[in-house]
């Protein structure tokens, strides 16, 4: 008789399945799996000690996310991003804001949307003058999410969601001595301008901000070193 793993006895299956597809997602955008990677089901059920049901729906969650590629006959892996593919995703994120921050501007409560704008800046400034720069990018991204949130439309934050993840697969590239310390000036800028409720002013701001970013990430290590199709002997843990 075959008997499930204690811990898919414990815990719902979406339970489950959102905590291995987190795990996987953490293990994806901090570069322990690889660019070129390939996924084993049989592998990551063993090494979280769940059945390979949760993993399944963790693989494809990640996959409609853009983090894992699906290719038929062949697997799953963790994308190589091209170049191509990261003027994709920094074009998609700069429509999607640019009408997330004219539904801002000209939304007559945008003053208390402002201000938590501005702490995650003022957050960013501290972090900076500490050096501690991943604080700083994780004080960027809560300021795009909050930027997004403020339109209140959950479709443009489920988009957000999507592109925010695939964000995190181009950053991975990067290293800690690559890090723009332009950063925090230019979410400056963008605040000061939401602030004065000066949309273009705003809008071209934004716009520098994210041609700088795919200027410094194009420039990054290469993506191309890594090969699709190669395992990685790295393990999740």
């Amino acid at each position: 008789m075959t008997h499930e793993p204690a811990a898919s006895l414990q815990l719902p299956r979406a339970t489950l399945a959102s905590m291995v597809t987190e795990r996987i997602r953490d293990s994806i955008v901090t570069g322990v799996l690889e660019p070129g990677s390939q996924l084993s089901e049989v592998e990551l059920a063993h090494s979280f000690g769940v059945s390979r049901g949760p993993v399944r729906e963790a693989i494809q969650r990640l996959v409609q996310e853009g983090l894992l590629r699906s290719e038929p006959h062949r697997g799953v892996f963790v994308p190589v991003l091209t170049d191509a593919d990261v003027v994709d995703v920094y074009l998609a994120r700069a429509a999607l804001e640019s009408a997330a921050l004219r539904r801002l501007i000209a939304t007559p409560h945008s003053p208390s949307s402002y201000e938590i704008l501005d702490q995650h800046v003022v957050g960013m400034e501290s972090a900076a003058a500490r050096g501690e720069w991943e604080a700083v990018g994780g004080f960027d991204l809560e300021f795009h999410a909050a930027l997004v949130a403020s339109t209140g439309s959950p479709r443009l934050q489920r988009m957000f969601a999507t592109l925010i993840s695939e964000s995190k697969l181009c950053l991975a590239a990067l290293t800690g001595g690559e890090t723009r310390h332009d950063l925090v000036t230019e979410h400056r800028a963008i605040c000061d301008a939401i602030r004065d409720r000066d949309t273009e002013r705003a809008l071209a701001a934004l716009e520098k901000h994210y041609d700088d970013a795919v200027v410094s990430l194009t420039s990054s290590t290469p993506r191309s070193s890594a090969v699709e199709g190669v395992g990685t002997d790295k393990e999740i843990t």
